[in-house]
């Protein structure tokens, strides 16, 4: 189940409610109990009934990003979306090579795609309003 929340950042986050990966107890390089969190950075603009094709595939486009944040830095909401895939597709090895988190976005970006495109869970691609 994912949750969405935001943060202090100029983006929203979404975490789940069983996390990619949780660490409660902290570990070696980070002493504090934290999270991999998946989202959205830059949202799909909107789309209009006269674009052509060519134009609504590129303004459906959506920029993932993964990140580790600090549980004190969460605050959930009542939201969920369940996407058991990424689970599989981000791990703590993702963070320790830029070319393994690179890989990690791109599966992240192809299922957010496909969700967005399928036209389920429409408010998880709206900018939060705070």
């Amino acid at each position: 189940m994912l949750v969405s929340i935001s943060l202090p950042f100029s983006f929203s986050l979404a975490l789940y409610d069983c996390p990619l990966l949780h660490v409660d107890e902290g570990s070696k390089e980070r002493g504090y109990g934290h999270a991999i969190v998946a989202g959205v950075e830059r949202y799909p603009l909107k789309i209009t009934k006269n674009m052509g094709k060519k134009r609504v595939a590129k303004r459906s486009k959506v920029k993932p990003f993964i990140k580790i944040v600090n549980y004190n830095h969460m605050m959930p909401t009542r939201y969920g979306l369940e996407l058991e895939s990424l689970k599989s597709a981000v791990t703590l090895d993702s963070f320790k090579e830029p070319s393994q988190r690179e890989e990690a976005k791109k599966a992240i970006k192809k299922l957010f795609e496909e969700r967005y495109n399928s036209g389920k869970n429409k408010w998880f691609f709206t900018k939060l309003r705070f």
